[in-house]
């Protein structure tokens, strides 16, 4: 059987097992299951996830930041802001001043949740659906900054049972 002499089958794909009546410029889809691809063609069109994905979704506020004229720094000025300030905090940790730079981290990553909940396009800041982007931004965050709260020596905030959960790890005799 030669491609020509089914209508509803293209060259490499499988028989759809639908039949297509063309008029002059339009297409009817007897089989309820198919419908036309971009180019006209019926396709059979399946609920399944493809085996091999080609492409992915933009995630949800993936869009611009600013407007598609801006230079491409101004549209993504969200991320831009965020890791510039994580930059500034390793910055200060590695200047010695660990605990100020860590406290920025954290700070950094509850701003990034912040904007992801706050604004409605945040460009690349936008990595998953804005639920789990917020909920990953601000508990990273919230830990950053408590680790940063506990530190040794002189930590600045003490949770007084601590050190009994952990009390064959802190002390060692």
């Amino acid at each position: 059987m030669s491609p020509d002499s089914n209508p509803g089958k293209t060259e490499g794909t499988q028989d759809t097992h639908a039949e297509v009546t063309k008029g002059p410029d339009e297409i009817e889809v007897v089989d309820p299951v198919s419908a036309p691809d971009a180019e006209g063609r019926p396709r059979r069109v399946t609920r399944r996830f493809p085996l091999f994905t080609r492409d992915t979704a933009r995630p949800e506020g993936g869009g611009r930041a600013a407007p598609r004229d801006a230079p491409a720094p101004a549209r993504q000025w969200p991320i831009l802001a965020v890791l510039g300030t994580v930059g500034l905090g390793l910055l200060l940790t590695a200047f010695d001043v660990f605990r100020y730079g860590i406290l920025l981290i954290g700070a950094a990553l509850l701003a990034g949740a912040v904007l992801r909940w706050v604004m409605p396009d945040v460009g690349m800041l936008a990595v998953r659906s804005r639920f789990t982007d917020i909920v990953t931004y601000a508990v990273l965050g919230v830990a950053i900054v408590l680790l940063a709260l506990m530190a040794q020596p002189k930590p600045w905030l003490t949770i007084p049972y601590l050190k009994d959960t952990l009390h064959y790890t802190v002390n060692s005799n």
